[in-house]
């Protein structure tokens, strides 16, 4: 199962999503509220990991309070980054809950960003690259860059399967209908 905890709040925050299962992960934790309490009740003492599709503060700014209440290490793409323990290398697999995510290495919003893809199942997570209704992530922030976030969503476009069942993005509502036609959306507004 796959847990918004952000859900509902009014505050400078990604979307933060708990994935259970038999490796419990938390994909960016997230900023400004209590994301221990939400973890703690869905899995007790049971997080296994924080996997980050990119270092910006709303995604990151939970981090050092999940890591310390729950004494887990976090995997993201930059090794060099303070808040990353292990690198998650363009094309590795990481579990997530029940299954094995494909690492995509999706820059242009930020230069270390990832998309996680898990082909049996139809998931994506993608960050801040796509979001619901075709929308694409912010390139004037400092390492963005429109040319190549647009690669990105067509390396994303070529990784996917086309019955994509689940988009899963850093801001905004998650998509179970027709997913990939807002990624393909996405696509043909970043190209303008």
């Amino acid at each position: 199962m796959i847990h918004n905890l952000a859900a509902g709040r009014q505050v400078f925050t990604s979307n933060a999503f708990l994935v259970t299962g038999e490796r419990p992960v938390l994909v960016d934790p997230g900023n400004e509220f209590d994301a221990v309490a939400p973890v703690r009740d869905r899995v007790g003492e049971g997080l296994d990991a924080v996997v980050l599709t990119h270092t910006h503060p709303d995604h990151v700014g939970n981090v050092p309070d999940v890591v310390d209440a729950f004494d887990v290490e976090v995997w993201g793409f930059d090794p060099d980054h303070d808040f990353v323990d292990h690198a998650l290398d363009d094309g590795s697999t990481v579990a997530l809950g029940d299954h094995r995510y494909e690492v995509c290495h999706t820059p242009g919003h930020k230069d270390d960003h990832v998309c996680l893809y898990a082909a049996e199942q139809g998931v994506l997570f993608a960050g801040d690259l796509v979001f619901a209704g075709g929308s694409f992530g912010r390139t004037d922030l400092e390492e963005g860059d429109r040319p190549t976030l647009v690669r990105s969503i067509e390396r994303v476009i070529e990784t996917v399967d086309a019955d994509l069942a689940e988009l899963h993005t850093g801001h905004g509502p998650s998509v179970t209908d027709d997913p990939y036609s807002h990624v393909e959306l996405a696509l043909q507004a970043a190209r303008r």
